[in-house]
């Protein structure tokens, strides 16, 4: 047998020998680091998921700032506009108040030249006057009537109505036969109003 039979032989006798000649420690020291590589790409590839997680979690925080910063801008712009919608109203509520006022003063101012007119026609009506002069003081009296009624301001008090304190008032209250108490047997003076404000009560004669 020769030199080199028996060195193969021993080779393959010998228990600390693997079958490509590594060592078993050869062989450890191999799995140790092929283990350490798994370990390392794993831990990796966690950092990636870990990261990736971190981000997302950044991108949705910032979508959540921005919605709330947008309901912030809408609720904003929400209360705007309904305040300028009250003011608006407000304004055109005032504005319409000035604007009844101002018509009643007006209709105030009015009254008592078409008072003077009804006084004068009923005078002529008595007397013999021109019919002609009869004739302008009524045309005047219808354009007096006719420019109130457009703006609004009307007339009431009729003999037959039922008295109300509010609206009328009492120059004289006494028994009329037929009559119910409280009934208008004459209007004095006709009332005026104007879209719920009263301009002036009627004065009239009640049955008592």
């Amino acid at each position: 047998m020769t030199d080199e039979h028996v060195v193969g032989v021993r080779e393959q006798s010998d228990p600390g020998t693997a079958a490509g000649g590594e060592t078993d420690a050869q062989v450890a020291d191999a799995l140790a680091r092929e283990a350490a590589q798994v370990e390392r790409t794993e831990d990796a590839a966690a950092g990636e998921e870990i990261a990736e997680e971190a981000a997302l979690a950044g991108e949705l925080a910032e979508l959540l700032a921005k919605a709330a910063q947008r309901d912030e801008y809408l609720a904003l712009a929400q209360r705007t506009q309904a305040d300028f919608e009250n003011y608006r109203k407000r304004v055109a509520r005032d504005g319409g108040a000035a604007e009844t006022r101002g018509l009643v003063r007006l209709a105030r101012e009015l009254l008592p030249a078409l008072d003077n007119l009804d006084r004068a026609l009923a005078h002529a009506d008595d007397a013999d006057a021109d019919p002609l002069l009869i004739e302008g003081l009524r045309l005047v009296q219808r354009e007096l009537l006719g420019a109130l009624e457009r703006v609004g301001v009307e007339s009431y008090g009729e003999p037959g109505e039922l008295f109300d304190p509010e609206v009328h008032e009492a120059v004289a209250q006494q028994p009329f036969e037929g009559r119910a108490s409280g009934e208008i047997v004459e209007v004095f003076q006709p009332g005026y109003r104007l879209a719920g404000s009263l301009v002036r009560p009627a004065r009239v004669l009640v049955a008592g």
